[in-house]
């Protein structure tokens, strides 16, 4: 496994300079050279006016000509979410871009990472981004489908490429791994080094359902990184239940044979691979457990973990009590050498500020069981956010279709 490259406190500094978020000639947020942010924002009849940094508001200071302004403490390096609340109300900040996140669309901004620039736009060939619409009869619909298509595929009409299923996270559509993960930029950087193999990667939503399904409100409550009044995305999430559940069943039934007829795909177990952070982790976990003929490599980043948990009164938190390979991951790993024949790769990750150290057990218990293709990568200095995961599919993707 090659694990990428992380700045250092003793890296060079960055001059002071506007989010690359930010529309043309906006100069706010502004990026310090100390990695804090300075946020301004024109209401001038408003009482109080917040700034929701990663859903943590912060009251602003109004200045001349109702101009409010805050500056925060320093910020990790990498992607960013935030949103103004201005009297009580949720609104965007006109300046930047916004993209979805927390169930809602935010604006954002990044903060570099000296030193790093293997997710940065470089001057090596590049993939084609693209996004495909079909119609699905699985969900009587209409779908839409982001595509990734490594170097050369154009090219090259007679070469075919593995697949990997990339999957977002809760509150969160099939954009986010392009708008802020930056898979296109790490694959071209990766494959232009030789740390990875081409291949495609597929991006689609876990909603499988219609808007505003039956037994769901239209509003979604505030807490759980979710604030009143924002709306759904558009269907359900089909996530629970056996094998995935609606969307695992979907997947299988109809967008890989779909993918595997529009492009030029190795339609095999061996060439497919399924990842996602956070929610998306429990569902990647879920759908390839349960269908192993389809899948030979396994991403589980910030989620998907079968950890069993004690009793609080038996153990310190977050201490995982003993696993039972009979009954982890759908039963799969009670013949460990069998599991290990089918599945090459067995991916876990976290942040280092969250909570690794049951992560760690985890892998632990699975090596001394004798599942062998397991491998863990925790992210320095991260928490549950796009830099953490953007380390993890580089990580991830250095293990793939070897």
């Amino acid at each position: 496994m090659i694990t990428p490259p992380v700045g250092s406190p003793s890296s060079l500094g960055f001059a002071a300079h506007p989010s690359p978020y930010n529309f043309p000639n906006v100069q706010y947020p502004q990026i310090e050279s100390d990695s804090r942010v300075t946020f301004r924002f024109r209401a001038p009849d408003a009482k109080k006016v917040q700034v929701s940094i990663v859903n943590v508001p912060f009251d602003m200071i109004e200045g001349d000509n109702g101009v409010w302004t805050y500056t925060s403490a320093p910020q990790a390096p990498g992607y960013h979410n935030y949103w103004m609340i201005v009297d009580g109300a949720i609104v965007l900040d006109p300046g930047p871009q916004a993209f979805i996140g927390y169930g809602h669309m935010c604006n954002c901004f990044e903060v570099p990472e000296p030193g790093v620039d293997w997710y940065e736009l470089k001057d090596v060939p590049h993939g084609n981004v693209m996004i495909k619409n079909y119609f699905a009869k699985t969900t009587n619909s209409w779908r839409k489908v982001y595509l990734y298509t490594p170097p050369g595929y154009e090219a090259n009409p007679k070469t075919r490429y593995p697949v990997l299923y990339l999957q977002h996270g809760g509150g969160e559509d099939q954009r986010v791994w392009i708008e802020m993960g930056r898979t296109n930029l790490i694959l071209d950087n990766m494959i232009a080094e030789g740390k990875a193999k081409p291949f495609i990667v597929v991006m689609e939503t876990s909603a499988v359902g219609p808007p505003a399904s039956p037994g769901r409100s239209s509003e979604v409550p505030s807490g759980a990184g979710l604030t009143p009044g924002a709306s759904r995305g558009p269907g359900m999430l089909g996530i629970g239940g056996p094998g995935g559940g609606a969307y695992g069943q979907f997947m299988i039934k109809e967008l890989i044979p779909w993918v595997d007829a529009t492009f030029r795909t190795i339609a095999d177990r061996e060439h497919r691979a399924m990842a996602s952070l956070s929610m998306g982790g429990m569902q990647t976990a879920a759908v390839t457990m349960a269908n192993l003929d389809k899948f030979t490599y396994i991403g589980l980043f910030s989620g998907g973990a079968a950890i069993p948990r004690r009793a609080p009164s038996q153990t310190t938190p977050h201490e995982p009590a003993p696993l039972d390979l009979k009954t982890i991951y759908n039963g799969q790993m009670a013949n460990p050498a069998e599991f290990n024949k089918r599945v090459k790769v067995l991916f876990f990750s976290c942040g280092s500020e969250e909570y690794p150290d049951a992560l760690k057990k985890h892998q632990e218990q699975l090596i001394a069981a004798g599942i062998t293709n397991s491998y863990l990568y925790i992210s320095p200095g991260t928490a549950h956010e796009w830099q953490m995961w953007r380390r993890s599919l580089y990580s991830f993707a250095s293990l793939l279709f070897k």
